[in-house]
């Protein structure tokens, strides 16, 4: 695709001005602010969007509550995006004006380092991240490298389809790190977007899901979608677990879920950030061959492998939708625990 001459215009947006707490949003005083940009030029390789929807993400409350430490003053968050093309740089093959492409997490690697070249890209230590080092979608438009993108059905509800860039393939790499068995049986700890789209994905295998959690909204859309049953964070569960993924930022229910595991089961912890985690008894909470193991990021593969196994099976995506406009909501909704399944932006 030749290379389109420059977008003229601007757009508006969100960007995290200081970080700090989101309680504080509707009063105006939260670490989001509205912001006014020039649209961008897509360089080299590039693809600009026009953002049809971006979820939003708990790494998004992360980094606006700094959680994360930030990349870079006043980066536009969100790392959901689903949109059309409006213009390309030179280089870009795949994609052409009108076609909808999806931006996630992973924004570049270096290709070069030990981890790239052994199909760990993940885990390379020059990786760049969409809405946190370089701006995001929450936002009209969005600038997305052609290499690092993907390709959506057309015909799909953009809503519908933005959680899947982040919550669903993250979910699907600590799915695959969880190390579950076939018929295994499931632990989730934490049931907002990721844990909704991973349940359905364990369950398409032949899982049997147990899910735990503090909200009971959650639990009735898990036993909804399939659960075999739906408590408490803190609670038993009825029968020893194969494989658990903790979802939820609480250190202290790595003990919990370690203890749930049966012999050789393994614990996967999901997210980018984890408040501490107390001291582990050996015996009670590792003994006989448990495991506890991290999720970093996702290859670009984890993306390719997870729409594909989505689009096979039906993969369900429960939204809660909120204006662009309401940005700043959809991020204090969030953090209480307000939203069922995933928040996702829709731009007017």
């Amino acid at each position: 695709m030749a290379a389109a001459s420059s977008a003229a215009g601007t757009y508006g947006g969100w960007a995290v001005r200081r970080p700090g707490p989101v309680g504080t949003a509707r009063t105006g005083t939260g670490p989001l602010e509205r912001v006014r940009r020039g649209t961008p030029e897509p360089g080299p390789g590039e693809l600009l969007l026009r953002v049809e929807a971006c979820g939003v993400c708990r790494t998004d409350l992360h980094l606006a509550e700094g959680d994360l430490a930030p990349h870079r003053p006043a980066t536009i968050p969100g790392h959901e995006i689903v949109g059309r093309v409006v213009a390309a740089g030179a280089g870009v093959s795949r994609f052409r004006t009108g076609d909808r492409a999806g931006g996630a997490w992973l924004r570049s690697t270096c290709g070069e380092c030990r981890y790239c070249r052994a199909g760990r890209e993940n885990l390379c230590p020059r990786s760049t991240y969409t809405g946190w080092d370089a701006d995001g979608g929450f936002a009209g438009t969005a600038l997305v490298p052609e290499a690092y993108a993907y390709r959506l059905p057309e015909d799909r509800d953009p809503a519908l389809l933005a959680p899947l860039l982040c919550a669903g393939i993250i979910g699907y790499r600590s799915l695959r790190r969880s190390m579950l068995p076939p018929g295994g049986r499931l632990g989730l700890y934490g049931f907002g977007a990721s844990a909704h789209l991973t349940a359905q994905a364990a369950l398409a295998e032949g899982a049997t899901v147990h899910v735990f959690t503090r909200s009971a909204r959650a639990r009735e859309l898990a036993l909804r979608l399939g659960a075999a049953s739906a408590g408490g964070s803190r609670d038993r569960p009825p029968e020893p677990l194969d494989s658990a993924i903790l979802f939820a930022p609480v250190g202290e229910l790595v003990p919990v879920a370690l203890a749930a595991l049966d012999r050789s089961g393994t614990l996967a912890v999901a997210g980018i950030h984890l408040s501490g985690i107390p001291a582990l008894d050996y015996r009670r909470h590792l003994f006989q061959e448990r495991d506890l193991r991290s999720v970093t990021s996702n290859t670009r593969q984890d993306g390719r492998d997870f729409l594909a196994l989505a689009e096979r099976v039906g993969i369900r995506v429960t939204v809660s939708r909120y204006p662009l406009d309401s940005a700043d909501r959809a991020l204090a909704d969030l953090a209480a625990d307000r939203v069922e399944g995933a928040a996702v932006l829709v731009p007017g």
